[in-house]
C-alpha cells in the first residue's frame, strides 16, 4: 500500500477557510489564487492513483469551523469506501474543555490525531502568537491526553523552535508525533540548511517522533531534486526509514510543481532499499491504517 501522508481537501460550498479565501493576501507560500477552488479527491485521487497510490491522510487546513471540516472529511471518506482516507483534525489543545472537543472528534472513524500549528513561517507567527503554544502548561498537558487517548499529534513549526518543541515532546513519550514538511527549513542558504539540519537532532533524537517529507516547494517555488537533496538526506539520515513518510502536501503544493512531477523528484532522492516504507509503511503503522 502506498499512502499519501499529507494532503488537503476542500469544497468551497461545505466548508469556510478565511486565510485561503481572503482577497489579494499572498501568503508565505506564495499567491493562493490557482488554488481558490473546490479541490476534491476525485481529482485528488486520479493524480495519486497514477503514480501508484491507494490510499491517504487528510490534514486540516484552517477552516474558520474546524468540526464542519473534520465531519467534512468523514462524510468523504464514508462516500470513498475503496479509497482509505483517515484524517488529522484540528483541536484546540490550550482549550478548558479539550476532553469534551476530543470526544467528539472520536465519534468520527476516520479520526488519527490532531494538529495545531505551532509555527508556519517568521513573519506570519509574529502576528498570530502561535509559538506561544510551547510555553503553554495547558499544551503540554493536552499532548498527553491525545497519547492517552491513542491519538497522534501533526507538529508544524519552524527550525527556531525545534529544539524548544523537543524539550516539550520529551515530556509526552506515549504521543506519537509527525514532523510536517520536514520541519519547514525556511532559508535555502548553506548556512540555513546546515542550522535546521542541526535543530532537527533535537526532534530525530525522540524515539517516537516521526518526519513528513512533504511542502519542500512552500519556501521555494523553483526547487528541484538538486535543491531538496540535502533535506531529504538529513531528514532520512536522522529519522531512518522507518520514521519518514512522503507527503504531498496537495493542492498547497501544487503552487509549484505538478503530482507526477512532485513524486518523481522524492523517488529520485530516496534509496530504493527506502521506498516502501517512505511511501507507505511508515505511514500505515503511525496512522494505522
Amino acid at each position: 500500500m502506498m499512502i499519501d501522508a499529507h494532503h488537503h481537501l476542500w469544497d468551497l460550498s461545505a466548508v469556510h477557510y478565511p486565510w485561503l479565501m481572503e482577497t489579494g493576501a499572498v501568503r508565505f507560500f506564495g499567491d493562493p489564487t490557482p488554488i481558490q477552488r473546490d479541490y476534491l479527491l476525485d481529482e485528488f485521487r486520479a493524480d495519486a492513483a497514477a503514480q501508484g497510490f491507494s490510499a491517504s491522510v487528510h490534514i486540516q487546513v484552517g477552516a474558520a469551523d474546524p468540526w464542519a471540516e473534520a465531519a467534512w472529511v468523514q462524510s468523504v471518506a464514508d462516500q470513498a469506501p475503496d479509497w482509505p482516507l483517515v484524517q488529522v483534525a484540528f483541536c484546540d489543545l490550550t482549550a478548558p474543555d479539550l476532553g469534551h472537543r476530543l470526544d467528539r472528534l472520536q465519534t468520527l472513524p476516520s479520526l488519527r490525531g490532531v494538529r495545531q500549528i505551532v509555527g508556519r513561517a517568521p513573519e506570519e507567527d509574529m502576528a498570530s502568537g502561535t509559538n506561544a503554544l510551547l510555553d503553554d502548561p495547558r499544551f503540554l498537558a493536552g499532548l498527553k491526553e491525545l497519547g492517552a487517548r491513542g491519538l497522534s499529534f501533526d507538529l508544524q513549526l519552524l527550525p527556531e523552535l525545534m529544539e524548544q518543541a523537543a524539550r516539550v515532546l520529551e515530556r509526552a513519550p506515549e504521543t506519537p508525533v509527525a514532523l510536517c514538511h520536514a520541519g519547514s527549513p525556511h532559508d535555502r542558504t548553506e548556512g540555513g540548511i546546515k542550522s535546521w539540519a542541526g535543530s532537527l537532532l533535537s526532534l530525530s533524537a525522540l524515539p517516537h517522533v516521526s518526519c513528513k517529507l512533504s511542502g519542500l516547494g512552500m519556501f521555494d517555488h523553483g526547487w528541484t531534486a538538486d535543491s531538496a537533496r540535502p533535506i531529504v538526506h538529513a531528514c532520512l539520515t536522522q529519522f531512518g526509514p522507518a520514521r519518514c513518510m512522503f507527503g504531498s502536501n496537495f493542492p498547497v503544493d501544487s503552487l509549484s510543481s505538478g503530482y507526477a512531477e512532485l513524486v518523481s523528484r522524492h523517488r529520485s532522492l530516496i534509496p530504493v532499499e527506502m521506498q516502501a516504507d517512505v511511501f507507505g509503511r511508515t505511514a500505515q503503522h503511525f496512522y494505522r491504517f
